[in-house]
């Protein structure tokens, strides 16, 4: 077998050098993995299988005590063995740094780095212009894996953040919810779907179902950029399109592309990645978890759903707003890896900032703000002609629970979070009220959507600053903590 070359694990008690091995080691493999794929696609057999390993972080811990009993993240569950692989730490420089300084101050123990077991997976050596399949022949496609590792599905399940994961004898238990694979797969993946770089990525994210709101933001980000006062640096688009803010020393780029993607997503970037990612995600359950599926592994700050949704109270008017406290589940997306037994709580930093949101932004407080905005039940399904089912169906099933909205993706987009430990809120706005003849036409959504959209736009904005001045660790909440926690946030 072609090895890259072998660096014997070293111990470290100071963050910054044992992420400067890290990168080194991470380097040194993926360089080698370039260069005898290279090798392969310009005609060279190699002698013997190539294979590259990912970089690994280990602990060992002698004692379940921690300094800090308040902290959600960053210690070990007990005392024993804990290592997790890791990649791209160009990307992850700063969330790896944290993470390592937390497990030195909680556990006064020296962090171990290596190489791991997991091989790299040829595919995810590539630099993101880098395409080598339309290079290599048929038989070179098909004798690829002859050679090379390709990524196996086995590595990349999401095991770990199910609380389905069981190491084996003498195997280390997990520092981490995702594998170094598995992040990978998802990196790869949000660039084919979102049309821009994973680096663009910012640390709190809207989603909507609209591209109305997509429009306004796209708008609201250029305008931004027109002011040199602004705290946001760049505005990026689809194509890595990135547009400096006046007087930056940023420099334009990108090329929009010929058709968007399925699931765009919009950058209003900060320092530190500390600003907003907006995505449209499109209609239905399926595209929601498959968006967060990957946005998880970057282990953003928080994630809210901005959107529209079915009014089913009759005191509702049209241009409501609703806040979710709890959801009904019948979207069925994640009935095997979140079993509908588990609840999915309101997380009261989210709910307290979006309310306070919505009172800033419609200049209304106490009483006067229960007229336009309502705290309850989202009920969502994957059946978007569920107002066709028999009747009286759904609907006595929606007022058993209480449910006092009706959409296809917020439940979806709250249970991932909860399954990933990304906090989540849902705030939307009513735009038709089908069990009482107000239906959806196109006439009255188009002058709808245009009164509404800017104004629930600048709420979820404003709810997402909120929660970043209130910073990263009042956030992250030990109530989506599990029994046997990883360390990493």
């Amino acid at each position: 077998m072609t090895d890259a070359p072998f660096s014997p694990r070293q111990s470290f008690d100071d963050a910054d050098a044992a992420l400067a091995c890290v990168q080194s080691l991470y380097q040194t493999q993926v360089t080698h993995l370039r260069q005898q794929l290279q090798a392969y696609v310009q005609g060279q057999t190699p002698p013997r299988r190539v294979r590259a390993l990912y970089p690994s972080v280990r602990v060992h811990t002698h004692t379940v005590a921690r300094a800090d009993t308040r902290l959600s993240f960053g210690f070990v569950a007990g005392p024993g063995v804990f290592e997790t692989t890791l990649t791209r730490p160009d990307l992850f420089a700063d969330y790896y740094r944290e993470q390592f300084r937390l497990l030195l101050r909680n556990h006064g123990v020296s962090l171990e780095v290596g190489l791991g077991h997991q091989p790299i997976p040829v595919h995810f050596c590539l630099a993101e212009a880098d395409h080598v399949e339309g290079s290599l022949s048929a038989e070179q496609r098909l004798r690829l894996r002859d050679f090379f590792d390709l990524p196996d599905l086995a590595a990349m399940d999401d095991g770990i953040a199910n609380g389905t994961y069981e190491p084996g004898p003498r195997e280390p238990q997990p520092l981490s919810l995702f594998t170094a694979p598995r992040v990978d797969y998802s990196l790869h993946r949000l660039r084919h779907y979102t049309g821009t770089a994973p680096e663009h990525f910012q640390n709190f994210v809207l989603f909507t179902n609209y591209q109305f709101y997509i429009d306004e933001f796209i708008r609201l980000g250029h305008a931004l950029m027109q002011d040199p006062a602004s705290p946001y640096e760049a505005f990026v688009e689809p194509g890595n399109v990135l547009t400096p803010r006046s007087g930056s020393a940023r420099s334009a780029g990108g090329t929009p592309p010929a058709r968007l993607p399925q699931m765009p997503a919009y950058h209003l970037v900060r320092p530190g990645s500390g600003g907003i990612t907006m995505v449209n995600i499109g209609v239905g359950p399926a595209n929601a978890k498959n968006i967060t599926d990957h946005i998880a592994v970057l282990r953003p700050h928080a994630w809210i759903m901005l959107g529209h949704c079915a009014g089913l109270r009759n005191s509702q008017q049209l241009g409501d707003y609703v806040l979710a406290h709890g959801y009904v589940r019948e979207d069925h997306v994640l009935d095997e890896e979140l079993p509908l037994w588990v609840p999915i709580p309101p997380l009261a930093e989210v709910q307290l900032a979006l309310e306070q949101a919505v009172a800033e932004v419609t200049q209304l407080a106490g009483y006067e703000l229960k007229k336009i905005m309502r705290t309850g039940t989202v009920a969502s399904t994957d059946n978007r002609n569920w107002e066709l089912l028999p009747h009286p169906g759904p609907e006595r099933r929606f007022s058993q629970s209480r449910a006092i909205a009706l959409d296809m993706e917020s439940a979806t987009i709250a249970a991932n979070g909860f399954r990933f430990r990304v906090p989540y809120g849902t705030l939307l706005c009513v735009s038709d009220k089908p069990l009482h003849g107000e239906i959806k036409l196109p006439g009255m959504a188009n002058h709808f959507y245009r009164e509404r959209v800017d104004q629930h736009l600048r709420i979820g904005i404003r709810a997402l600053e909120l929660l970043r001045e209130a910073g990263a660790s009042q956030l992250h909440s030990r109530k989506l903590r599990s029994f046997a926690e990883v360390a990493f946030q």
